[in-house]
């Protein structure tokens, strides 16, 4: 039987490696984002593989819209095996100075934008008693990072809940699976990268976080590597409930794990380059 896939947030980086890698495997892909140009690119590749597809231009906060994309799939295939949210917003800057209406809409975006995905397409996965949900959090969804207070929320919100859903959906043959990378080699982290005015007494440390986040995002893996691992939870019979892509989220989690908190976060802020001396 085919297997069917729906995945939020595909018009680029890890999505889109992700979808063409399933494709690959002859997966039938669903999904939308808000980047038209890049859903367009993805469709000519898809049809290109011969694979069944279903990509509609929609935004994440539309939950009308979530729900008639979710009525169309059904309409067109009766049932999907996976559903993966990828939709997400990075959020970057002192907490001091967060701008908290664009804070909400992180929140909305990341948390309430994989709520209203899974919530759309769980009834069909229960009456059916088999599926999977697969959300992409973060490493910062266990580990928070300064200057990532936001983001790091809304990543920690995303693990509580689908670790709490693993409880709910399991009885009904529903798995459910969390993708945890540090970074990935993509332009993510810097669409909505607001720089501390030069004044702030947070600029300097915030500063060099930043240099040293860039170091890493060069030496990270690259989409297609991570998407190999993505793709790997997606197609599992059972998956693990957690699951990193990259070697740093690992050994950071084994860290946070056993060592005491004082030397935990000495070593976090050594290897961000912000400890003060």
């Amino acid at each position: 039987m085919t297997q069917r896939v729906v995945i939020s947030g595909l018009a680029d980086g890890m999505g889109r490696r992700t979808a063409l890698l399933l494709a690959d495997r002859r997966v039938s892909i669903a999904g939308f984002d808000v980047d038209g140009a890049g859903l367009e690119s993805l469709r000519a590749e898809l049809a290109a593989k011969g694979v069944e597809h279903h990509l509609v231009r929609l935004d994440i906060r539309d939950r009308a819209g979530v729900r008639a994309f979710r009525d169309d799939v059904l309409e067109k295939w009766g049932y999907v095996d996976t559903v993966m949210s990828n939709v997400g917003v990075p959020f970057f800057g002192p907490f001091e100075e967060v701008d908290l209406d664009a804070a909400l809409r992180a929140f909305e975006i990341n948390v309430i934008g994989a709520a209203a995905l899974f919530q759309s397409f769980l009834p069909g996965m229960r009456e059916r008693r088999r599926g999977k949900l697969v959300a992409v959090a973060s490493l910062v969804g266990r580990i928070p990072f300064p200057f990532e207070s936001i983001y790091s929320s809304t990543k920690f919100a995303v693990e509580g809940m689908v670790q709490s859903l693993k409880f709910e959906v399991e009885p009904y043959g529903i798995q459910v699976a969390l993708i945890e990378p540090a970074q990935v080699a993509t332009g993510f982290a810097q669409k909505a990268l607001k720089l501390p005015e030069q004044t702030s007494p947070y600029y300097a440390r915030a500063m060099r976080f930043i240099k040293r986040d860039n170091e890493l995002v060069r030496k990270a893996p690259t989409p297609e590597q991570a998407a190999k691992k993505i793709a790997a939870v997606v197609l599992a019979d059972k998956p693990k409930l957690f699951n990193q892509v990259d070697t740093m989220s690992s050994l950071f989690f084994f860290l946070n794990q056993h060592l005491p908190t004082k030397v935990r976060d000495a070593i976090l802020l050594n290897h961000m380059g912000i400890r003060d001396r």
